[in-house]
């Protein structure tokens, strides 16, 4: 009925915007897919267990990526430890205490300020205050990187409380709680998905960040344990990667390493929608 009633003019323009519509979707399908297909085509042959599970050697002319992988599961591990309970905290303050809301504005707008600046400048940010203080090691990326995704795990777990009933709360005040407890029992049990949603999200980043890396953890590819790996510098993937295609023209290396990464980046997105789904579907229970 109400097509019927619409001017010819008129649904040539809805008609024109559908069509323009669908060529973006099928666009941006079509650009994906590309990448997939071209990157794990090209990188798949050349994954070997030898490249996996071996450490590079100049004498035998031996290119491993072992010490990479360990170095980024360093990473991600000692980021995580730090920036989930800063912001985590910093969520749960600005939600559930804060008085004055323009305090907590200008907060939000640090943050989101911080969310857009690009990741070359944290880099230099991170050499001067942790390499030059701790010299060049995986910790020092790690605290810039805490850094980076600090806005992320805040904005994320700030919109999760704020998706919490306030008749929650208020129910749980009648029955006497205190604040606490009705933040620990009640408010981030409720939000819990968004906060896990926050975390693998910024483990996404983590994996792919390489600028910032450059300038602070260094590029050494020696195989350490967590605590003394922590304390030495090593390359992440994004930046052996860099290292192999940029620095000495590996580029069989290079694509195997950008697969592996494509692997994990797909995982951590299917992660992240099934960690929505199931707390909805326990919320709606």
């Amino acid at each position: 009925m109400l097509n019927q009633s619409l001017t010819p003019r008129r649904k040539h323009y809805e008609m024109l915007m559908k069509a323009l519509m669908l060529i973006s979707v099928g666009l941006t399908a079509a650009l994906v897919l590309f990448l997939l297909v071209y990157v794990l085509f090209q990188g798949i042959p050349n994954i070997t267990w030898e490249l996996l599970s071996t450490k590079p050697s100049y004498l035998t002319e031996r290119i491993g990526i072992l010490p990479d992988i360990l170095n980024t599961v360093y990473i991600v591990v000692a980021t995580l430890l730090i920036v989930l309970p800063l912001g985590v905290g910093a969520a749960i303050y600005l939600t559930e205490y804060a008085s004055n809301k323009k305090v907590v504005a200008v907060i939000e707008y640090a943050a989101e300020t911080l969310s857009g600046i690009p990741s070359i400048i944290y880099g230099l940010v991170g050499m001067l205050l942790f390499s030059n203080s701790m010299g060049t090691c995986l910790m020092a990326g790690a605290l810039t990187l805490v850094i980076m995704n600090l806005p992320t795990i805040m904005r994320t777990t700030q919109e999760s409380l704020k998706t919490v009933p306030q008749s929650y709360r208020e129910g749980a005040f009648g029955l006497g709680a205190g604040k606490w407890r009705v933040v620990r029992t009640v408010v981030l049990p409720g939000c819990v998905d968004g906060v896990i949603t926050g975390c693998i999200l910024s483990v996404g980043r983590i994996l792919g960040e390489s600028a910032a890396l450059l300038f602070t953890a260094g590029f050494a590819h020696a195989v350490n344990g967590l605590i003394t790996g922590l304390a030495a510098p090593g390359a992440t993937l994004t930046v052996a990667l860099y290292v192999y295609a940029k620095e000495q023209g590996e580029f069989g290396v290079a694509f195997a390493i950008a697969a592996i990464l494509m692997v994990l980046t797909v995982i951590i997105n299917f992660a992240a929608t099934l960690v929505q789904k199931h707390f909805a579907k326990r919320r709606s229970i």
